[in-house]
This record gives C-alpha cells, sequence and structure tokens, in this order.
C-alpha cells in the first residue's frame, strides 16, 4: 500500500495514509478582515509538488486569498515547511507526504480532504522531475520514472479530484512553455509536459458540462529548485544559464510568485469563462 500521511498532533492509520482528525486553524481569526473580499475565500485547494518552487508559492498565495490549502509532497519536511509559511499568511492548512504516481494515496487522500475539510474546489498539479537527457541517453526507467510523476501524477489526481469537484471547480496543472516550442537535452521531460497540455484540452471538453474547469500554464524558465538542478548537471552552467536566458525577451527568469499570480486567476471566478487554455507566463520565450 503506497504511503501518505498528514502532518498534525493526533493521527489514526487508515489503509496505509496517516490521517490526522485534529486540524489547526491559523490565520483565520481576524475580524477586522472581511473575509469575503478575499478570491478564494471558503474554497478547499490541493496542490501536488507544493513543498517547493511554483507548488508552495501557489499555497501562500491562495492562503493569503481565502483558501484552505492543502498540500502533497514526497518530501514531508518540505510540505510541513509550506503549510507553516502559508498559515502564516492567513491560510487553514494541512499537508501530506505521498507520492503522486500511487493512485491509491491520491485517492484515499482527496477522500479524506472532503471529509475533513468539506469540499475540494481547486487543483493545482505542480509535482514535476526531469533528468535532462537526449532520447537515445535517456533510459527507459528514467522516461518511467518521469510520465510516473509529471503525467501520470496529474491523471491520477484529476482522477480523484474530479468526482469529488461540483460547479465551480477548477484545475490548474503546471505545464512547460518547452511543450510549445520544444528544447534540447530534455527529451522526457519536455514530452511529458506536452502530454499534459493534451490532457487538459480533453479533460476541459469532458467535464464543461458539470461546471468544473482545467486548464494549465505554460511556465519560463522559472527560479526554482527544479532550475537549479537542471543547470547543476553542466560542468559548466554558465553558457547555458545565458542561452536560457537569452530566449526570454524580458531578458530574465520568472519568479515562482508570477507564476503562483495565474494560478491564482485561473482557480478564481476571475477566469469563470476560462477552460481549455494553456497561459503563459514565459517572459516572452514562445512569442520572441
Amino acid at each position: 500500500m503506497p504511503s501518505g500521511r498528514i502532518g498534525d498532533e493526533r493521527s489514526q492509520t487508515s489503509l496505509g495514509i496517516v490521517a490526522s482528525r485534529n486540524v489547526g486553524i491559523a490565520g483565520t481569526a481576524d475580524a477586522a478582515y472581511d473575509l469575503t473580499m478575499k478570491r478564494l475565500a471558503g474554497r478547499v485547494a490541493a496542490i501536488t509538488g507544493g513543498g517547493s518552487g511554483i507548488g508552495r508559492s501557489t499555497a501562500v498565495r491562495f492562503a493569503e486569498e481565502g483558501a484552505t490549502v492543502v498540500t502533497i509532497d514526497l518530501d514531508a519536511k518540505a510540505a510541513a515547511a509550506t503549510s507553516e509559511i502559508a498559515e502564516q499568511h492567513g491560510g487553514t492548512c494541512a499537508w501530506y507526504e505521498s507520492d503522486v504516481s500511487h493512485h491509491e494515496a491520491a485517492d484515499e487522500i482527496a477522500n479524506d480532504i472532503v471529509e475533513r475539510f468539506g469540499s475540494l474546489d481547486v487543483l493545482v498539479t505542480a509535482a514535476g522531475i526531469s533528468v535532462g537527457k537526449t532520447v537515445p541517453d535517456t533510459l527507459p526507467e528514467e522516461w518511467d520514472d518521469i510520465f510516473a510523476v509529471n503525467v501520470k501524477g496529474t491523471y491520477l489526481w484529476m482522477r480523484a479530484s474530479i468526482p469529488r469537484m461540483s460547479s465551480g471547480g477548477s484545475i490548474t496543472a503546471i505545464a512547460s512553455q518547452l511543450a510549445v516550442s520544444g528544447g534540447i537535452s530534455n527529451a522526457a521531460y519536455i514530452a511529458s509536459k506536452g502530454a499534459i497540455v493534451s490532457l487538459c484540452r480533453t479533460a476541459a471538453n469532458d467535464h464543461a458540462p458539470q461546471g468544473i474547469r482545467v486548464n494549465c500554464i505554460l511556465p519560463g524558465a522559472t527560479e526554482t529548485p527544479l532550475l537549479e538542478r537542471s543547470f547543476a548537471r553542466f560542468e559548466d552552467p554558465t553558457p547555458y544559464i545565458e542561452r536560457s536566458l537569452s530566449r526570454h525577451p524580458l531578458g530574465r527568469f520568472g519568479k515562482p510568485e508570477e507564476v503562483a499570480e495565474a494560478a491564482l486567476f485561473l482557480a478564481s471566478d476571475d477566469s469563470s469563462f476560462t477552460t481549455g487554455t494553456e497561459l503563459r507566463v514565459d517572459g516572452g520565450w514562445i512569442g520572441g
């Protein structure tokens, strides 16, 4: 049975998931702030890959806008840290340690979220990995690992979330500008991001009659641990950094907080007529 656990004080084990029933409420006692003014007030958001980078920034931004934020990550310490930061920004938060490629865990956690918080309204899938190799250099097991996390993980969390969503639900997958433009020495990662774009398009069509919107974001190179690891593969990363910067007409890398703003737009009612869309947050990479 796949492992997963939620970070709180009192827990009980059920089907391999340690599901706490003691949820701490943080940052919601300020009566001076009108909660109805917040764009995600009353909504419950699950964010995979929320332990760092775009996922963490999205969790924090959602918390600022009144959401109950549930962080899912393979790294328990990182997931717990995200929840702590999000709570400091006014959110009600919980976290789970889980491998997004395990279907039993996705279903059990989604069910537990609804049982504990009453609904599951927003999903952001930000978990992703890369090995940075060409097709001949990519081992079959590396290809499988990347597709298991990036594509299967997105599919599994959509599969677990959609039946539990009502009209007004929103799903946003983090893809990549490389899914459109292509790239070099990153075959499996780029192929996986292209698959995510196609998955979002068809899921948007399938579930529009239910009032559930499905979109994806195509970030450019963004200052995250994943980008740092990508450049660290090279003995001298400077030429690769310079090449990547030159592909962005704005002349810099993106910040995860900028991608989080796009995720907030897609999760909120501001985008109520937006589905099946690839929102580019790429510093002009594709257009350039």
